[in-house]
């Protein structure tokens, strides 16, 4: 084995203290912003939930009163 290649740290360990030094890095976020953006989230997915909804309701409406005029159902 040479010099240079005994030198070298396992490249799995250099891998996982690099990631852990990287996430040392990162500003996390408090608890009451993770409940805000929490809240948020749902939120939103609530009223696209809703605004989906209604749409296909509308739609199929229309559908259905094109197919009972073209065909007479």
């Amino acid at each position: 084995m040479t010099e240079k290649t005994a030198n070298q740290p396992n490249p799995m360990a250099r891998y996982w203290k690099e990631t852990r030094g990287e996430l040392r890095k990162v500003t996390w976020p408090t608890r009451e912003e993770s409940q805000r953006l929490t809240a948020i989230v749902i939120a939103v997915t609530i009223a696209f939930a809703l605004f989906l909804w209604v749409f296909d309701l509308l739609f199929s409406n229309v559908i259905q009163l094109l197919i009972e005029q073209i065909i007479g159902l």
